[in-house]
C-alpha cells in the first residue's frame, strides 16, 4: 500500500503547542480550544478571523520555529502504520526546512520516499497538482490528513481518504486514532 500523508496534525501533533503560541501572541484574549479550532481549518483562516496584523504572524512564526521537536510528537500508532506501507509520502505547506528536523529528531526519514513542501514550487492544497505529481510517481492508494483541504485533491483524482480525528463529510476512512486504521489496514482492510 502506498499512502500520501499530511504532517502537521496527521503525522504529528502539533496544533496543541501552535495553540499556546496563538494564545500568547492574542495576549491569552482567546481559548486555546477556539485557536485549535481555526487551526484545523488553516493558518491563513485563523490569521483572518483573528485579524493578526504583520507583525503578530512574524512572531507566531519565530516562536513556532523555536519549539523543541519533542513538543510535537507523534500520534501514537502512527509510526505501526508507517511500517506496514510500502510507500510512505508527504505533501505540506511547512516548509522543507522545518520538516526534514522533526523527521530526523523522530528517527522517520527512512520511511519516506518522498516530500513534497511549501516552497517547492507547487499550489496550495487543495489544488491537487502536487497530488497528482506524487500519484503519477508512486500509484497512491490513500491519502491521510486532518483537514478537509487535505482530502479534496485526492478525492479529484480518484485517490481513496482517510480523515484523522475529524469528521467532515467526504472522506472514505474516519479513524479517530491510528490504531484503529492500523487494524483495518493490516486484516484485510488495505483500501
Amino acid at each position: 500500500m502506498n499512502i500520501l500523508w499530511d504532517f502537521d496534525g496527521t503525522l504529528l501533533d502539533t496544533y496543541p503547542a501552535y495553540s499556546d503560541i496563538l494564545h500568547e501572541v492574542l495576549e491569552e484574549k482567546v481559548s486555546r480550544e477556539e485557536i485549535f479550532a481555526h487551526l484545523k481549518i488553516s493558518f491563513t483562516h485563523t490569521v483572518r478571523h483573528y485579524g493578526l496584523e504583520e507583525h503578530q504572524v512574524k512572531q507566531i512564526i519565530v516562536n513556532e520555529q523555536k519549539l523543541h521537536p519533542s513538543k510535537t510528537g507523534p500520534f501514537p500508532f502512527v509510526e505501526n502504520i508507517l511500517k506496514l506501507a510500502d510507500v510512505n509520502v508527504i505533501m505540506t505547506h511547512k516548509p522543507r526546512k522545518e520538516v526534514i528536523p522533526l523527521l530526523e529528531y523522530y528517527g522517520w526519514m527512512p520511511y519516506f520516499k518522498e516530500i513534497v513542501a511549501g516552497g517547492d514550487g507547487y499550489p496550495s492544497k487543495p489544488n491537487p497538482e502536487s497530488y497528482i505529481y506524487l500519484h503519477e510517481k508512486y500509484k497512491l492508494d490513500l491519502a491521510i490528513g486532518d483537514r478537509e483541504i487535505d482530502i479534496i485533491p485526492a478525492k479529484i483524482i480518484g485517490i481513496r481518504t482517510c480523515l484523522f480525528q475529524n469528521d467532515t463529510p467526504g472522506a472514505d476512512i474516519y479513524v479517530s486514532n491510528y490504531e484503529d486504521l492500523f487494524n483495518h489496514l493490516s486484516v484485510g482492510g488495505r483500501t
